[in-house]
């Protein structure tokens, strides 16, 4: 297919219908219609074709997401070899800090978390696995930030830098030379500036020089501003990503 073509309409359309049953958690084909701007009898025929396929079910008049995508995020997850290295490695942390631990990819100029493993002092922030957010927003994307390729991080620098928090850095000469400074040091650290109170410590997941993910230890900002907890977290994940590391070059 040509680059220069225009995405199918029928396509976009659908996942836009995918997006308004999500926003609204189930909806008749009246109520989608009017957030769609669209005719009803169009919308309905979107909703019958995505109920055949199982990705939406129908019930009491309502249509709603079915968890088939659950159970396809799930099996995504299951295929990952990172994924399935990290996790025991997470899981450890978390029961030896009792923070919450997360695995982080980038995707589509997002930081996205693939896995966490919650300790018995851990934050209750409804994160969850499939949650993404602003690269630049928290020390566990900014990590990833740090070592995406020059092209596609001066991409993300031109385009509009979020104002999560009043903290949130969104100049992007500050946010370079923050940038420059973790790759120097290894590691990153940040309070405050996804969710006010939130501290994030994170190292990167290299291998071979190539970024796979990186790990952030989310902990209350009081608890990360204490220097001596902070570099008692960046050694303990340090040897956590050293580990995965050589697991995934050497294991089965």
């Amino acid at each position: 297919m040509s680059q220069g073509r225009p995405p199918l309409r029928t396509i976009q359309r659908t996942f836009a219908v995918l997006d308004v049953l999500w926003t609204v958690d189930g909806a008749g084909p009246t109520e989608v219609a009017e957030q769609m701007d669209l005719p009803k009898s169009t919308v309905y025929e979107y909703l019958r074709a995505l109920a055949s396929t199982g990705y939406v079910v129908q019930a009491d008049g309502k249509y709603r997401i079915s968890y088939k995508f659950l159970s396809m995020g799930g099996r995504m997850r299951q295929r990952n070899r990172l994924f399935q290295i990290a996790k025991p490695e997470l899981r450890k942390v978390a029961m030896e800090t009792g923070e919450l631990v997360n695995l982080n990819i980038e995707e589509r100029s997002k930081s996205i978390i693939v896995h966490q493993e919650e300790g018995d002092q851990s934050l209750n922030l409804g994160t969850y696995p499939g949650m993404e957010t602003p690269l630049h927003s928290h020390a566990a994307g900014k990590v990833l930030l740090a070592h995406l390729p020059e092209d596609v991080l001066e991409r993300i620098l031109d385009g509009h830098l979020e104002q999560v928090t009043d903290e949130t850095i969104t100049d992007p000469a500050t946010l370079r030379t923050e940038l420059d400074q973790i790759r120097d040091q290894g590691y990153a650290v940040d309070w405050d500036q996804q969710v006010p109170g939130m501290g994030v410590v994170s190292v990167p997941i290299l291998i071979d020089g190539r970024l796979f993910g990186s790990i952030g230890v989310v902990c209350p900002t009081g608890r990360l501003e204490d220097t001596s907890y902070q570099n008692d977290l960046v050694r303990k994940i340090r040897e956590t990503a050293n580990t995965i590391t050589v697991n995934y070059k050497y294991g089965n």
